[in-house]
């Protein structure tokens, strides 16, 4: 009996790109993150203070029944840009976000470089600005559940306990701010995530230097301030400059005596500096189709 042999046939055909592949890498990073261990615990606690503050909001409303139990905090629980700028610009709220990165995005990059999975995420229909936009969009997923579901809240409950729209009348630019703020820092904390874990392979190592920068441009500032006593010292820690900003964007009187164009100027040089390096480091190992 005769045997056919038949062998590989091409296709013929278009390769094509499907209109929003980040998807995929984002919602695949959020479900590895989410069954991390002890990932939804560090989650829920940063959302404490979302609900201090939303119960602040209704105490601030009803005041003549709680006037007792908080004698002498009725001038913080007023809802202007100074309350606002205490939960945004909160050194709590920094670090539980911190917290978050380390969680969920440590190894984003660092686990593809250890085992070389970036030449299989190219070799099919997938761009770099796609695999960097999944990443990018995975860690903005969870930081936006800290400032913008919040500030969402925050003035819905405040225009649902007051019963009127008294509060928007009086700071009509608030909302803005509160979408502004989000998105600079969300896309802030991304940034800097994904560059130090695109420096190495080991997701460790990434962990720590995500720390290690953060905390040691505190200590920096600290040790330098001691000394000169110079506001302008502020600008080398990432938590002052973010609390500097956050300042500016909620209408808010600043810690420091520093314009809020220097702390942006900053800021955004590290974001420019990340989006450079991961385009550097990930050029390398894009196939070519």
């Amino acid at each position: 009996m005769a045997i056919a042999e038949r062998g590989y046939m091409h296709w013929q055909g278009t390769l094509g790109t499907g209109r929003r592949p980040w998807r995929v890498i984002a919602g695949q990073a959020v479900r590895l993150a989410w069954k991390r261990k002890y990932f939804k615990l560090v989650l829920f606690g940063a959302l404490v203070p979302a609900v201090v503050f939303l119960a602040g909001i209704y105490i601030s409303e009803r005041m003549e029944d709680f006037k007792e139990m908080f004698k002498g905090a009725e001038s913080f629980l007023q809802t202007n840009p100074a309350y606002f700028q205490a939960y945004y610009g909160s050194s709590f709220l920094i670090f539980m976000m911190l917290m978050i990165m380390v969680g969920s995005g440590a190894g984003l990059i660092s686990d593809d470089l250890r085992h070389n999975a970036l030449p299989l995420y190219f070799s099919r229909p997938l761009r770099k600005r796609d695999y960097i936009g999944g990443k990018f969009a995975s860690l903005a997923f969870f930081l936006l559940l800290l400032t913008l579901a919040p500030g969402v809240l925050f003035i819905m409950f405040k225009l649902i306990f007051s019963g009127s729209f008294k509060f928007l009348a009086d700071y009509p630019w608030l909302p803005f701010s509160f979408v502004g703020w989000s998105v600079f820092l969300s896309s802030f904390f991304s940034l800097y995530t994904l560059l130090l874990s695109s420096l190495g392979r080991n997701r460790r190592y990434a962990s720590i230097m995500i720390l290690a920068v953060y905390f040691l441009s505190t200590v920096f500032f600290g040790i330098f301030y001691g000394i000169f006593r110079e506001p302008a010292f502020c600008l080398l820690s990432i938590e002052m400059n973010l609390r500097q900003l956050s300042a500016a964007f909620m209408g808010a009187k600043p810690q420091f005596d520093v314009p809020w164009v220097y702390s942006f100027l900053v800021l955004s040089g590290i974001m420019l500096v990340s989006i450079l390096v991961l385009r550097k480091k990930i050029r390398g190992t894009e196939v070519i189709r």
